[in-house]
């Protein structure tokens, strides 16, 4: 084990490398002064910063990718907690079945959702809705909550809902005050999963998308069919940006480390 320990660092090193190398080059690029794609080599500018603040239209998309994202992953975390409850609580009919049903959009490809999606929206009047927007992104990320949030149940010592209940508390306020609790650092990762995953979807949003409603991933697929300069390097280098500062806010709030002491004291 010890005489493999340093051929697995370096074998980790070099994937984790090879992951970031592009991230790497993208944030790089955002730096060019020039017109076109390049690594900058004598001189770093902000100048593709400020273009991109000079576009209303991408500043327009974030807040739409940001508001889609908060309400999908808010609804499908409300929709997957009592649902994983449930599954792994309760024997019923019909429960594996259940199961299936909201995992399905993981095996089905977002093509076919979203032409689905845009053939309903289409036939009940709903097409361009920034609503019905946000529940096809339900439908896709809900089974991201559902499964850590099974995961987090997986194993769960119910003694100490059992020790309430026989207290005389109330089955809602044992959920809020234990359960709810214990189960928090799945439904929170469960939620960030379904926030980055709807924030980033693409395919299933060129279907169902209007003029009024186009997501920054949407508007970013959108320039770069059209442009080659380095504005959506620019585009990603700020994304990337948010992503590890939302990324170090959370673990400095909910991190795991902090949680597993809490659940020990």
């Amino acid at each position: 084990m010890n005489r493999n320990g340093p051929f697995a660092l370096a074998f980790h090193t070099l994937v984790a490398a090879f992951m970031l190398a592009p991230l790497v080059v993208v944030c790089l690029v955002a730096f060019t002064p020039e017109n076109t794609l390049s690594v900058p080599t004598t001189a770093f500018s902000l100048r593709w910063f400020r273009a991109v603040f000079a576009h209303p239209d991408f500043l327009q998309s974030f807040q739409n990718s940001l508001w889609l994202a908060l309400g999908s992953a808010s609804i499908a975390t409300l929709v997957a907690v009592p649902a994983a409850l449930a599954i792994t609580r309760y024997q019923f009919p019909g429960r594996e079945a259940l199961n299936g049903l909201f995992l399905s959009p993981l095996i089905i490809p977002h093509l076919v959702l979203g032409v689905a999606l845009l053939r309903m929206f289409a036939v009940i009047g709903a097409a361009g809705s920034f609503g019905w927007l946000v529940l096809g992104h339900v439908v896709v990320v809900t089974p991201y909550v559902l499964r850590l949030v099974v995961a987090a149940m997986v194993g769960f010592d119910r003694s100490a809902e059992q020790a309430a209940l026989s207290l005389g508390a109330s089955p809602a306020t044992v959920f809020r005050r234990i359960t709810l609790p214990m189960i928090l650092p799945g439904v929170t990762g469960g939620w960030l999963l379904a926030f980055i995953n709807s924030f980033d979807e693409v395919t299933l949003s060129i279907f169902i998308t209007s003029p009024a409603t186009v997501t920054l991933p949407v508007r970013m697929y959108m320039y770069a069919t059209e442009s080659i300069d380095p504005l959506m390097a620019a585009v990603s280098a700020l994304m990337v940006a948010l992503t590890a500062a939302t990324m170090v806010l959370l673990d400095r709030i909910y991190g795991l480390d902090k949680v597993l002491v809490g659940e020990r004291a």
